[in-house]
């Protein structure tokens, strides 16, 4: 995460329409983590869809319920399992009949630094899509695609009809995500933001921050921060012998809002486990350091 923490106003608990199948509610969430909020999506006319319902506020779980307008819901879908995404799933199913679908369930005891970052316990999905399956409603078809790296259980959701891709936190419109071990895995998140920079979609809609009108510019861009920071870390390693997260992260992230710093060390603890895996570095007593290749 490399933007300074700017709380741009927006209104919560609004419908905004973002395209004629799009609209958007912003939950009272904001933090430096979230930037302004999550941002759940409604998808489709007549019958609809909720992605990323959030948090279980009740009074965003009211402002869902009032952009839905008393229409049929067709599906709850989550991208994962963090707090701030999946928990007014079970309160807006319960008030409208609609099945949860999406991500696998996932409860894993999480040492990352914030709490929006700790798993829902309660997620229970009537049905879980695998890469490729699709939800269907009378004007709209999401597609499942598989994006592991933030979470080991992260979807992507693309909205057939106007190649738009809910990114959920894979990509945000503010800042890199976070990668936090043990779940997130560094050379997962890169596998599965080449696979976004392949595919054609021409908006992204992220659970944070604005829409993204050239997605696979943005893609690119992402990949290409994170092997700089990998870089980084390898020239840190070379350089200075064996040293600790913490010195790293306040050497990498001058400028950046100190109250991201712990998320920045789980990133960078991610980019050493992948370079320990490619035998490029290794690790003892909590101290890092170059192998030479």
């Amino acid at each position: 995460m490399d933007a300074p923490f700017d709380l741009t106003t927006l209104p919560t608990g609004v419908a905004m329409s973002l395209s004629p199948l799009v609209a958007r509610v912003l939950a009272p969430n904001p933090s430096p983590f979230t930037y302004t909020g999550t941002q759940s999506y409604i998808v489709g006319r007549e019958e609809v869809a909720v992605i990323d319902p959030g948090p279980a506020e009740p009074d965003h779980i009211a402002a869902l319920q009032s952009a839905i307008a008393g229409r049929p819901v067709t599906a709850i879908l989550c991208t994962h399992t963090h707090r701030d995404h999946s928990p007014a799933a079970k309160v807006l199913a319960q008030a409208t009949g609609a099945p949860i679908i999406g991500c696998a369930p996932l409860t894993l005891d999480d040492d990352g630094p914030r709490a929006d970052a700790a798993f829902d316990p309660d997620y229970a999905p009537d049905h879980v899509l695998a890469d490729g399956d699709t939800v269907r409603g009378k004007d709209w078809t999401l597609e499942a695609v598989a994006t592991p790296g933030h979470t080991s259980n992260h979807l992507c959701f693309a909205l057939v009809e106007e190649q738009a891709l809910f990114t959920g936190d894979h990509i945000m419109g503010w800042s890199t995500t976070v990668v936090s071990p043990p779940d997130g895995d560094m050379a997962a998140y890169m596998q599965s933001m080449q696979r976004l920079i392949d595919r054609e979609d021409v908006i992204y809609y992220p659970a944070h921050g604005d829409p993204v009108d050239k997605p696979q510019r943005l893609a690119r861009s992402m990949m290409g921060h994170r092997r700089h920071r990998e870089g980084q870390i390898i020239r840190f390693l070379q350089a200075g012998g064996a040293s600790a997260i913490p010195d790293m992260v306040s050497e990498m992230y001058k400028g950046v809002d100190p109250r991201l710093y712990s998320a920045a060390g789980r990133s960078v603890l991610a980019h050493l486990l992948d370079l320990q895996a490619r035998g490029l570095a290794r690790e003892q007593d909590g101290q890092w350091e170059a192998i030479a290749a």
